[in-house]
């Protein structure tokens, strides 16, 4: 029994996140494409692809399983659910991340260094679209109203004009 109809406020940022994530893994991929070829030849050009697309895909996962987990928002279980999809998405992409470069080590179309210089590119930009996101997002944190105070709350002049001159 899931609550869908309370929006959790980091949805919103998540999706932008993913959205720009896609544009610049996009632009990446071309830059490091053409840059791994101009370097290395044609092993360097899919070495870089290799990365960049690796980069991507894993940090979106962390994106994914969060918008995934926000689901269920509003349920007693949302804690546990939150952070068994969250940890597990985690230890999923470290276990295939671990299989991906084992399995592609000594390789004969991988340059190691353009693949090395690819992630590592792939990870800044992520890092920097999630700062500048999440600086530009206005994400409400207080969601409780105060109370005002009226007219009716406030002692008027005369009333503290008369205490003046009992006391």
């Amino acid at each position: 029994m899931t609550n869908r109809d309370s929006p959790v406020s980091s949805t919103p940022v998540l999706r932008t996140t993913l959205v720009w994530s896609a544009v610049v893994t996009a632009v990446l991929a071309v830059a490091g494409a053409v840059i791994g070829f101009v370097v290395a030849g044609t092993p360097g050009l899919f070495s870089a692809l290799a990365g960049i697309v690796l980069a991507a895909l894993f940090l979106g996962v962390t994106g994914a399983s969060i918008l995934i987990a926000n689901r269920w928002f509003g349920d007693a279980l949302y804690v546990p659910v939150f952070f068994g999809i969250v940890l597990g998405g985690w230890l999923l992409k470290f276990v295939v991340f671990i299989v991906v470069l084992l399995v592609l080590r000594g390789q004969p179309w991988i340059e190691p260094t353009v693949f090395f210089v690819a992630i590592v590119a792939g990870v800044v930009a992520s890092l920097v679209i999630d700062v500048v996101v999440l600086t530009r997002m206005r994400v409400p944190t207080v969601t409780v109203e105060l109370p005002t105070s009226s007219d009716d709350d406030e002692p008027s002049s005369s009333d503290d004009d008369q205490q003046n001159r009992r006391g």
